[in-house]
């Protein structure tokens, strides 16, 4: 039993002490996407609102995102992982065994559902711009 403890001990100290949270707006479908992954994972999350996209952007935002300033943000031990698909397999990638996977296990599947997203976001991308 001790020995279990022990082999354990670094991934219950990790997840009692993530420092995560999400920058993002209630709008967003993108960020929606990030908090359903970070919930069927089972991970705790800081949720800040970015309130006003538009005019006022945060100075949070503008650092952390300086290419494209736009929301969802993730941060995990302050570091700002930017694009909701890249957040999702860091997401996945971080913590392989809490919650479900995010992702298919079998190559030709994992690459049909990054198809898929891709084109949904391609689709919304055009439909926002208008």
């Amino acid at each position: 039993m001790r020995i279990i403890i022990l082999y354990l001990m670094p991934v219950l100290l990790m997840m009692g002490h993530e420092e995560v949270k999400l920058l993002n707006t209630w709008v967003s479908m993108f960020g929606m996407r990030v908090i359903i992954a970070l919930k069927e994972k089972g991970i705790n999350f800081e949720y800040q609102e970015e309130e006003d996209l538009f005019s006022n952007k945060s100075p949070l935002l503008l650092q952390s995102n300086p290419i494209h300033k736009k929301v969802p943000v993730f941060f995990h031990h302050n570091k700002p992982i930017c694009e909701s698909l890249i957040i999702l397999q860091y997401i996945d990638e971080t913590w392989p065994h809490s919650g479900l996977c995010l992702l298919p296990h079998d190559p030709y599947h994992r690459a049909l559902a990054r198809f898929w997203a891709d084109y949904i976001d391609k689709k919304v991308s055009v439909i926002n711009n208008y």
